[in-house]
C-alpha cells in the first residue's frame, strides 16, 4: 500500500480536524502518501481529491468542524454511484480509505468494501456517542461541555426569576448527551428516547419541587424524547399549572461547533494514528474505538447492528440527586 485517502462524512463534530491531522501525519511517518477527500462520499464520486502534506494540517487541531467538509450522499447509496466512486479511487491510485463519521458512514463503508474488496477503516466521529464498540466518540466530550456551559448560564437567570426552564439538547435516537449533561448541571429531570416519559410523574415532580420552595428548575430533554420535545413538555406543564414561569431553550447546532476539548483532541489523535496502522497491516472492515482506555476494533457489521446501551443506573442517580 502506497497511497490512502481520508474523508469526513455525516454530521460534523469537534475533533474531526484533529483526527484528519493524525491520519495525515501518521501516514507520512509510515511512508504512505495521503489524500484528503472533500465532502464525504460525494467527493469520492466527483473526484474532489488532493494530496495532503504535513503543513496542510498545521494549526487545525484546535479548530471545530472539518476542513475537508462533510455531506450525506444519496448517490453513493446506489450501485451506480459506488461504481463511479471506485473508478475515481482507482484513477487516483488510492488503495485504502479512512472514513470518519457515524453509522451511516460505516454502512456505506461496509457495502463498498464488500462490493469492491476495497480496504476501509472507520473512526467514530459524532457528538451523539451512540456507536457500539467505543466508550466515547470524537466530539461527544466537547458537546457535553458546551451544553453544561450553556445550561449553567441558564440556571443563573432561572434562579434570579424563579423560573422553570425546559432545555432541549441534541439526541434524536440516543440520550447520551441529555443524560450526562443533565447530571452535570443538576437538572431536576432528564427525558431521553431510551425510556418512556410519564408526563404525569414529571408534572408531579415539578409541582413537588415548587412546594419545597426551589428557586429554579431545569428539565433537560433530548430532541428524540417520546413525548415530543421541549415545547410539548412545556405545554403540558402550563396546561396543568398556570403559576409556573416557563421558558424553553433549544440549544440546537451550537452543540456541534466550537474548539474541541483536550479529551477529544487526544482521542482523535489516538484513533487517527491507529487507523493508519490498521490499514497498513491489512486489518480492514473495522471501526477503531477505545474501550476501558484501550484501543479496540469492532467490525462494521457489529458497530452498525448493535445499539449502545444507556447506563440505567445514571437515571436513578438523577432521581436521588434532584431531591
Amino acid at each position: 500500500m502506497k497511497r490512502i485517502g481520508v474523508f469526513t462524512s455525516g454530521g460534523d463534530s469537534p475533533g474531526m480536524n484533529a483526527c484528519i491531522r493524525a491520519v495525515v501525519r501518521s501516514a507520512i511517518d509510515s511512508g504512505l502518501e495521503v489524500c484528503g477527500i472533500k465532502k464525504g462520499y460525494n467527493g469520492i464520486i466527483a473526484g474532489d481529491i488532493e494530496v495532503l502534506n504535513s503543513r496542510n494540517v498545521s494549526n487545525v487541531i484546535q479548530r471545530g468542524g472539518t476542513f475537508l467538509k462533510s455531506a450525506r450522499s444519496k448517490e453513493f447509496m446506489t450501485i451506480e454511484g459506488r461504481q463511479k466512486a471506485h473508478a475515481q479511487l482507482m484513477e487516483k491510485g488510492i488503495e485504502g480509505l479512512v472514513a470518519i463519521g457515524g453509522d451511516g458512514t460505516f454502512t456505506g463503508a461496509m457495502v463498498f468494501e464488500k462490493e469492491f474488496g476495497f480496504p476501509m477503516v472507520g473512526i467514530p466521529g459524532t457528538i451523539d456517542n451512540d456507536l457500539y464498540g467505543t466508550d466515547s466518540t470524537i466530539g461527544y466530550d466537547t458537546a457535553l461541555n458546551t451544553v453544561v456551559e450553556a445550561v449553567d448560564k441558564i440556571r443563573d437567570t432561572a434562579h434570579s426569576h424563579d423560573r422553570l426552564f425546559i432545555v432541549e439538547v441534541m439526541g434524536r435516537d440516543a440520550g447520551f448527551i441529555a443524560l450526562r449533561s443533565g447530571i452535570a448541571v443538576g437538572a431536576e429531570a432528564i427525558l431521553v428516547p431510551e425510556t418512556t416519559t410519564y408526563i404525569e410523574q414529571l408534572l408531579h415532580k415539578i409541582q413537588t419541587d415548587w412546594k419545597k420552595n426551589k428557586t429554579s428548575s431545569i428539565v433537560v430533554v433530548a430532541e428524540g424524547d417520546d413525548y415530543g420535545g421541549a415545547y410539548k413538555v412545556a405545554d403540558a406543564v402550563r396546561e396543568k399549572y398556570d403559576h409556573f414561569d416557563i421558558k424553553v431553550t433549544i440549544l440546537g447546532h451550537v452543540q456541534r461547533g466550537g474548539s474541541p476539548s483536550a479529551y477529544d483532541r487526544v482521542l482523535a489523535s489516538r484513533l487517527g494514528v491507529e487507523a493508519v496502522r490498521s490499514l497498513k497491516s491489512g486489518k480492514n472492515g473495522v471501526m477503531i474505538g477505545v474501550q476501558n482506555n484501550q484501543l479496540s476494533y469492532t467490525p462494521f457489521e457489529k458497530a452498525i447492528k448493535y445499539n449502545k446501551e444507556l447506563n440505567q443506573s445514571l437515571l436513578e442517580l438523577v432521581r436521588v440527586l434532584s431531591i
